[in-house]
């Protein structure tokens, strides 16, 4: 895992569009601690850190150049089946200088070109020069779990791994409106959009070329909902799913560093440590518990499967001091606003491993491909219908009375009530929307000052976001939905952001592209029903996992975001991020809307707007580190 960054300029003699590159590289450091080299020639410049994995020797810093000096690669990432691909290179004449994948796979595209990234087993952002041709091929992975920034302008294409690498170039720093108000509802940015207007986000399963000063993009993958024949029995789909499970465990094996799992105690990550101490003796797995909250402390659950597979098991028992002790840390390493809260559960689990190893396996992307999630069922039970349904529809005025609150299971269960009740009364994508989000349109308009134009757009963006759902189509376009909005630019950019500012690389097996079109492949009914979520999950792994797992209901911690509120970080709010007169000064956010948010957070029924105060509390902390200059 490593950090890439680089500038093509489109006129000759423009040395000085080059000259961010230096500063571009120091700002990925973390995502490479290991080593840090630039390549330069004419109007191209390419910067690399490295996170050493496979072959840690000097043989393998980058930028790495061929024998015949003319191309170049920068690549980010990990090429699983890199071996096999090695062996019919050697046969077909090619000489290796390197153990690593990175020159594997610079000498597949230069036998193959684009069709290389088909035959990529792995997750990756990569770039490859070629000096004859001048010509500069970009790529991202098949789901986006590496990301990928780039601005293009008439004088040059600048791209990097983080948006911190983009702004050392010194490009000029507009807000999209747009992204902001989308911001506001879904906690985080869409790709291909960003908070800045002159960056984009290469899209999963994407690439760009630039060749004789043009610039080309093209779509090489995309998840494709197709269901197989229906011969295929459940029981043929359990056993071949648990293969390819397995055989995506094993591949994701392969380091000459120290390896281990995340293992929270949930089904996901339970799968892939049983999977991988098949073939690691004594795995290192490691969990967190709460010793405040122990409602949400699963460790219980993780030590029945550590006792089961005889890992080597660490438990870090974090206190709610303990969290917000790393609050701090992990905003500062934010450089686009991202309000998950359970980032900083991410940002500790990854802190605290990488004491222990360089490489964790995790459960990443099952709750996506396999229907996991709360909103799933009621999404579900929504489709379906029926008296439970009418029920809870036409209770919405008692919801509506009743306290809402994420802080004790009564007033959650009300909030979750009232949520579907209003969910019943949408169309099927304005209900995912609801659903995927914590504000509503109207209350995001209250917030922002936004313009027609810019509301126009907006709902050509949302649009492009829902394609996939049909009012009378079936439960699968839900999750392809989610596979391209939730997975890739919430839990995924969550997951690189917080373990990449821990130089900690982590890998998950279900993301394994052939999982994810085999997982698409099924029918909905394989995956929920009235009884079960992630189905066909539960049912292929409950042979391989405690029963005590499968007896209880799933949890999800919740960061104490209120308590916080009301106690260490009340004078930030009050005195400074919130504050009114910052407020009109800054002339983005409408302060009555501000104030209400206030109002209600300090009220009997906070409901969302804790999620809504801890968005606007990001978005400001980001906002005077970056554009308060």
């Amino acid at each position: 895992m490593c950090g890439i960054t680089g500038v093509y300029a489109f006129q000759p003699g423009a040395e000085d569009f080059l000259s961010g590159i230096d500063s571009s590289v120091f700002t990925l450091s973390k995502r490479g601690p290991d080593s840090h080299c630039v390549y330069k020639h004419n109007k191209i410049a390419l910067g690399h850190t490295r996170l050493s994995i496979i072959d840690t020797s000097e043989a393998g810093i980058q930028p790495f150049t061929d024998i015949s000096g003319r191309y170049t690669i920068v690549f980010n990432g990990e090429f699983f089946n890199f071996k096999e691909h090695k062996a019919k290179l050697i046969k077909a004449g090619v000489t290796f200088k390197s153990g690593t994948d990175t020159e594997v796979l610079l000498y597949l595209y230069i036998s193959e070109g684009v069709k290389c990234l088909n035959k990529i087993n792995g997750f990756f952002a990569f770039a490859i020069y070629d000096k004859l041709e001048d010509s500069l091929f970009i790529a991202r992975d098949r789901l986006g779990v590496k990301p990928l920034y780039y601005s293009v302008d008439q004088n040059r294409l600048i791209f990097a791994s983080e948006m911190k690498a983009m702004m050392a170039y010194g490009i000029k720093k507009e807000i999209d409106q747009v992204s902001l108000f989308t911001y506001f509802q879904l906690n985080y940015i869409p790709a291909p959009h960003s908070i800045f207007k002159n960056i984009k986000k290469l899209e999963p399963g994407n690439y760009l070329i630039i060749k004789n000063n043009e610039v080309s993009f093209a779509t090489y993958y995309s998840i494709k909902k197709e269901e197989k024949k229906p011969e295929l029995s459940y029981e043929n789909a359990k056993s071949e799913l648990i293969d390819l499970l397995e055989d995506a465990v094993q591949k994701r094996l392969i380091s000459d560093v120290p390896l281990g799992a995340f293992l929270s105690g949930g089904v996901d990550s339970s799968i892939i440590t049983a999977l991988a101490s098949k073939h690691t003796p004594h795995l290192n797995t490691f969990s967190i518990g709460f010793k405040d909250e122990p409602m949400f402390d699963e460790t219980y659950y993780a030590e029945l499967v550590a006792n089961k597979y005889k890992t080597n098991h660490t438990v870090f028992s974090l206190s709610n001091e303990d969290l917000y002790t790393h609050l701090f840390d992990a905003l500062d390493y934010l450089d686009e606003p991202f309000a998950d809260s359970s980032a900083l559960n991410v940002f500790i689990l990854s802190y605290l491993t990488k004491k222990h190893l360089t490489v964790a396996l995790s459960g990443d992307g099952a709750d996506e491909l396999f229907a996991g999630y709360h909103k799933h069922y009621a999404e579900y039970k929504a489709m379906q219908g029926g008296l439970s349904a009418s029920l809870v529809k036409s209770a919405a005025p008692l919801w509506e009375l009743l306290p809402k609150s994420r802080n004790n299971i009564f007033s959650n269960k009300i909030r979750q009530l009232e949520k579907f009740s209003k969910g019943l009364n949408l169309t099927r994508k304005n209900r995912y929307w609801k659903w995927a989000g914590l504000m509503d349109e109207k209350a995001a308009l209250f917030l922002l000052n936004i313009k027609d134009e810019q509301l126009k757009e907006f709902f050509e963006r949302k649009n492009k976001i829902l394609e996939h759902i049909n009012q009378d189509g079936d439960f699968n376009e839900i999750l392809l939905t989610d596979s391209t909005l939730v997975l890739p630019n919430d839990m995924l950019v969550k997951v690189d952001m917080m373990s990449m500012a821990n130089s900690l690389e982590v890998r998950s097996p279900f993301l394994d592209y052939r999982v994810v079109d085999f997982a698409f492949s099924l029918p909905a009914s394989f995956k929920i029903n009235d009884k079960l979520k992630k189905r066909i999950l539960q049912d292929a792994f409950r042979p391989f996992l405690p029963q005590e797992l499968y007896a209880r209901p799933k949890k999800g911690f919740e960061v104490p975001l209120l308590k916080w509120m009301k106690t260490g970080l009340k004078s930030l709010i009050e005195k400074e991020l919130l504050e009114e007169n910052f407020i009109r000064q800054q002339n983005i956010f409408n302060f009555e809307s501000v104030k209400g948010l206030l109002k209600k957070l300090n009220s009997p029924n906070p409901g969302d707007s804790v999620a809504n105060i801890w968005a606007l509390l990001v978005f400001q902390y980001w906002w005077k580190k970056y554009m308060n200059d």
